[in-house]
């Protein structure tokens, strides 16, 4: 990542998946949304997939496509990831940060589906990492409704992928330019490693909290911004 500076919250790729599954190395892509935003423009593109499997019901509920729907309307399902990684890789090669919201999840969805080819070779901001390690003892939940009330950032229709792109992309410009402006003096690498160590951090105090309790801890992950 060497080449990029710090996070330049004008110039950035904000990107959502909806999918078919709550588990990034099980879920296929429903929805892919990208909105580019570079000084005084923005560019909203969202794809729709035909995820080649049925929908469950349950994903269903969350972002209102039908299987149906994803048939006669989607795209092929490889030709919607090839562009999202091609347009994430096109951000990057630009000096554009990418902003994803539980960027764990998005980026392994990703990473999975395209055989392990795409990789993260630029900087990351992940709008629930920052408020969950600048913010650690605030005792509410972090979805993004609720973290864009805490901001007060508008969010549209929520699990809509082109709302959650733009509702992360502005929750991110107010951590950096008016919560926590210290984020505005690292550079790309200081600011992925902030991120990834906090990440690690939160995460085996959660493991040690589930296995106090006897709770299943089989899906803490513990590395950022991608699962291995």
């Amino acid at each position: 990542m060497t080449g990029f500076s710090g996070f330049d919250a004008s110039r950035m790729l904000s990107f959502d998946l909806e999918t078919t599954s709550r588990f990034p190395k099980e879920a296929r892509i429903v929805t892919s949304a990208l909105i580019t935003i570079d000084g005084s423009h923005a560019d909203t593109t969202e794809l729709l997939a035909d995820p080649g499997v049925e929908i469950p019901e349950q994903a269903q509920q969350v972002h209102g496509i039908t299987t149906d729907y994803a048939r006669e309307h989607g795209r092929p399902h490889d030709e919607v990831l090839e562009q999202t990684i091609t347009a994430i890789e096109d951000a990057w090669s630009r000096g554009l940060t990418l902003i994803v919201f539980n960027a764990p999840y998005d980026l392994t969805v990703l990473h999975t589906l395209s055989g392990g080819k795409f990789q993260v070779t630029g900087p990351v901001f992940d709008p629930f990492v920052v408020d969950k390690v600048k913010d650690p003892y605030r005792k509410a939940s972090r979805k993004l409704t609720n973290i864009c009330e805490h901001y007060g950032v508008t969010l549209g229709n929520a699990h809509e992928a082109s709302a959650d792109a733009m509702a992360a992309a502005r929750v991110a410009w107010k951590q950096v330019n008016k919560v926590f402006p210290d984020l505005k003096k690292m550079d790309s690498d200081e600011l992925m490693e902030f991120q990834a160590v906090g990440y690690y951090e939160s995460q085996t105090n959660l493991h040690k909290w589930l296995a106090s309790r006897g709770r299943d801890t089989s899906d803490v992950n513990f590395s950022w911004p991608m699962q291995g």
